[in-house]
């Protein structure tokens, strides 16, 4: 326990499998129909290697989400291509254009317009510009909520959430310089506080008080402001996730416990040990190797 440290290591549960991104390499481990656990290794990319710029805060966590929408698409089409009846199916790149297009356009709908509609309907009750934004805010995080908790009683669904929390488990136990064992992962919690629900939520939640800085105008200006405005948010999210992950404070602590709480409810479940296998398989695969550092900055 002496040995606990934060790490940079983060993963994605997929069907049937894991994917976990060290400081150099990205590994996906999917469990095979035959019981196999078939592993895949790649080294990490990011247009930031090329491009410093966006490595500037709020720039880029804009980037690193966009590039976690399409890795982690790509990961899950080819932990999926194994489960298909066409085995080692992939997506084109114009297919992942346009699957990641209609993820954005659905998220639009249910997370924007949506919330924006009902609080409009509300503007007779209040003028009060911060209110509006408020209640928009809430019904945002209300929607995203029931969302998480519906899809998480689809059966399929429910294993993806499973491997979800043996990636949290591997962390936490690779955190606390255990080896790593599934009888020793499976000592430790689910939720962890470095998770992607927790980021989502921080972007719903920074949505709110940075949307008030811009009124409550026409509604068609209202959908485009807040389009447009999401990188930003996003980015700003990113950052303050990237404190409260390094910080022990009572603030910081406050700040994880409603992403702790959806975990806890909805996106993650309690892995099996076969499950929890995949897992140490993908996060062994991307520990650091000499000269190589995972500390979280």
């Amino acid at each position: 326990m002496n040995n606990t440290f934060k790490t940079s290591i983060g993963g994605q549960a997929l069907i049937e499998g894991v994917m976990m991104k060290g400081p150099s390499k990205t590994a996906i481990a999917v469990r095979k129909p035959n019981g196999e656990i078939e592993l895949k290794i790649n080294k990490n990319f990011s247009i930031a290697d090329k491009f410093p710029i966006f490595n500037l805060p709020i720039l880029r966590g804009a980037i690193k989400l966009i590039e976690a929408m399409v890795i982690g698409l790509k990961a899950m089409t080819y932990s999926a291509s194994f489960w298909d009846d066409d085995e080692g199916t992939s997506l084109s790149n114009k297919e992942i254009f346009l699957t990641l297009s209609l993820s954005v356009a659905m998220a639009i709908v249910f997370f924007i317009l949506l919330p924006n509609l009902i609080a409009s309907g509300l503007q007779k009750f209040t003028d009060s510009i911060f209110a509006l934004n408020l209640l928009e805010g809430i019904l945002r995080i209300v929607v995203f909520f029931i969302y998480l908790v519906y899809i998480s009683k689809i059966d399929d669904i429910y294993r993806v959430f499973q491997y979800h929390g043996s990636e949290h488990k591997s962390i936490h136990c690779y955190e606390h310089g255990d080896e790593l064992t599934v009888e020793n992962v499976q000592k430790y919690p689910c939720e962890h506080p470095r998770c992607g629900t927790s980021f989502l939520f921080m972007v719903l939640a920074i949505s709110i008080v940075v949307l008030s800085f811009f009124g409550w105008p026409n509604p068609i200006l209202r959908v485009l402001i807040r389009i447009l405005m999401f990188p930003v948010i996003a980015g700003i999210a990113y950052e303050i996730n990237r404190w409260i992950g390094k910080s022990d404070s009572a603030l910081s602590k406050l700040l994880r416990r409603p992403g702790l709480y959806i975990q806890k409810i909805a996106t993650v479940k309690e892995p099996d040990p076969d499950q929890i296998e995949v897992a140490i398989a993908s996060l062994k695969a991307v520990l650091p190797r000499e000269g190589e550092n995972d500390r979280w900055m």
